[in-house]
């Protein structure tokens, strides 16, 4: 989803709902330069007109995250809006889950692909309207265990070489043909490692691989989507292993699969709530976009954990 370059907003008519509470925090690092000033007027009149009455809170680096969440829930606020993008999301995701309060998104971010997912479109008074009108839905939310490192992901977790494929791909779809090179240079210098699987206690595999994904969403990143089966509402995490493939095919995947799922008799699929991971040499570890390191680690899911609002284009298997 691109973001949509801030502009003035239309006039519209005031409308007379009932107020709403809000805390709004504002990542004014996301997206393009020099937009954020008129993103935030624009947002804060858009919810105005909503009759939502926003506390606002700008984010800076180092700011303290979970004190604002926690006051804005302790002060009876139920509805914690994050304008920014999937970074954004995430900073603020890990003080919400299991809490009485709904997360509100509005996309002003780069890839904005946890809004993707949710049907929220990046028209700022589209999204806004969302938070007064859109769906409310309580989501699965994962998390991954890394030696002494938690955190939680809405999206998935991504092992091996796909990991420096995502910056690469994401440009040459942004039109940057230069980096083919790279993509193909990526792959052909990189080695499977040994993987053994244990899920749910019950099922272990052993696959030998170049990449592994665990997701939560079937969009990942920057919109590669890994498969319409999955679903953030089924109380399950979905498991690709990408074996015996050849590295063109592999190579095809990488470019492609933004404009739809590329089929491969290598890719299987697996879905369990609970995954053990052992790799053989280590894979890195990405979840949500964010590098963990390399090494051992479990990845477990938490079904309905987080009230999202949503649009109507939500994506994936339509579970109740």
């Amino acid at each position: 989803m691109k973001n949509k370059k801030a502009r003035a907003p239309k006039k519209r008519k005031p409308t007379n709902y009932r107020p709403i509470r809000a805390r709004l925090i504002f990542n004014p690092g996301s997206g393009a330069p020099g937009e954020s000033p008129l993103q935030l007027v624009n947002i804060l009149l858009e919810m105005q007109r909503n009759n939502i009455l926003p506390e606002v809170y700008i984010l800076e680096t180092d700011s303290p995250v979970k004190d604002v969440v926690s006051k804005a829930i302790q002060s009876g606020i139920k509805l914690i809006v994050v304008a920014g993008g999937d970074g954004t999301i995430g900073s603020v995701l890990e003080h919400m889950v299991g809490k009485d309060v709904i997360l509100g998104v509005i996309p002003t971010g780069t890839r904005n692909n946890v809004a993707f997912n949710l049907g929220i479109p990046g028209d700022i008074a589209e999204s806004v309207a969302l938070l007064r009108h859109g769906r409310r839905m309580k989501i699965d939310v994962g998390r991954v265990h890394r030696g002494r490192t938690r955190r939680w992901f809405l999206e998935g977790v991504a092992l091996g070489v796909v990991s420096d494929l995502y910056p690469m791909a994401d440009e040459f779809q942004h039109g940057d043909l230069a980096q083919i090179g790279g993509l193909l240079s990526t792959i052909l210098s990189s080695t499977p490692s040994q993987l053994r699987i244990n899920m749910d206690g019950r099922k272990h595999l052993v696959a030998t691989a170049y990449l592994m994904m665990v997701t939560n969403m079937p969009f990942l990143g920057p919109h590669f989507q890994i498969s319409p089966r999955v679903s953030f509402k089924d109380g399950l995490l979905d498991v690709f292993t990408f074996s015996d493939m050849t590295k063109l095919n592999l190579f095809l995947y990488a470019m492609l699969s933004r404009g739809g799922l590329v089929e491969d008799e290598g890719i299987k699929h697996f879905r369990a709530r609970d995954i053990n991971i052992i790799s053989k040499p280590e894979m890195s570890v990405l979840a949500d976009g964010v590098q963990l390191g390399g090494g051992s680690l479990s990845v477990h899911i938490y079904p309905r954990a987080i009230t999202v609002m949503t649009g109507t284009a939500v994506t994936g298997k339509n579970t109740p």
